[in-house]
């Protein structure tokens, strides 16, 4: 299975929350375990573990297909363990998919303005569990999201471990968000820098509601949301369906922006839940924006394949 590590910089261009890219490969003689990297989890924001497991599918989807796209013949056999999912082994043909390697790097989260406009109904119908919200009726939601992300120490300090708003940070290059990824301005990286530098002390002065009031017209706008609803506890499956339909979307002209904040908040997850007339709030397992971007995203910053 070692010719599998020459394929290793396109495996690494799946989705993560805060671009963590948490997974792992250890190889063996007739397989490759995928794993991850505690030290690369979010266990504050993402505490039982839904945006890790959702990323792990989508990076096993994403090994499946390139793998496929070089002629590889390999399969995916779930084997849930101590921090790993399962193995990359050997099959008896390749994985019948209809992507390849060049819709993987072409993949990729778009935060900046999008288009005004509704998704086809068509393309929508085609993404099984998906259902699809008009952006401003979640406005609030965000709103109030946001404010429960950036009203928590914890939750800030862990969001802050993982930005990377200045170019001589260490790792710019490697991981996490980046002034570019999130469409800041250089005066605007610089200003939320400060302000999350001064956390403790702006706190109490309602620097959490500033922060909030960031994204306060981010849904303000003729477009839909998309929220993957599946069955808990299955988030690596879901993971792997979830990168199919981005690539679907991505195929087809369109951008996605995660909006997870909304279903990491328990007060906004219930009410999203009931919105949607979905009985258990926990089978809430992705949320994003979806559009046609005005002008294309930077390519987000990988530990590999750079």
């Amino acid at each position: 299975m070692n010719e599998l590590r020459a394929l290793e910089p396109d495996f690494w261009r799946a989705p993560s929350a805060h671009n963590t890219q948490p997974w792992t490969l250890t190889y063996e003689d007739d397989r490759v375990t995928v794993g991850w990297d505690p030290d690369r989890a979010l266990p504050v924001s993402d505490p039982t573990g839904r945006d890790l497991r959702l990323g792990l599918g989508a990076f096993v989807e994403c090994c499946l297909i390139v793998c496929a796209s070089a002629g590889l013949p390999v399969a995916f056999a779930a084997d849930p363990g101590p921090l790993r999912v399962g193995h990359l082994v050997r099959a008896p043909g390749t994985y019948a998919t209809p992507f390849t390697t060049a819709d993987v790097r072409a993949r990729g989260a778009n935060r900046g303005e999008y288009h005004p406009g509704r998704l086809p109904d068509e393309l929508v119908t085609g993404l099984t569990g998906m259902r699809r919200v008009p952006c401003r009726d979640l406005a609030d939601l965000l709103h109030a999201a946001d404010l429960h992300q950036y009203g928590s120490p914890e939750v800030t300090r862990e969001l802050r471990q993982w930005l990377r708003l200045t170019r001589r940070h260490r790792r710019y290059l490697l991981d996490g968000l980046s002034d570019r990824a999130l469409r800041l301005t250089r005066l605007e990286a610089v200003a939320l820098r400060a302000s999350l530098a001064l956390y403790p002390a702006l706190r109490p002065l309602g620097l959490p509601r500033v922060l909030a009031g960031a994204s306060r017209g981010l849904l303000d706008h003729d477009g839909d949301v998309l929220v993957l609803v599946g069955p808990a506890g299955d988030e690596v499956e879901q993971g792997r369906l979830l990168l199919r339909h981005w690539l679907t979307l991505s195929a087809a002209g369109y951008a996605t922006h995660p909006l997870s904040q909304i279903i990491d908040s328990p007060g906004t997850r219930r009410e999203l839940a009931a919105r949607l007339d979905v009985a258990d709030p926990s089978s809430l397992l992705h949320i994003a924006r979806v559009g046609r971007p005005r002008s294309p995203a930077s390519p987000s910053s990988r530990l590999r394949g750079r």
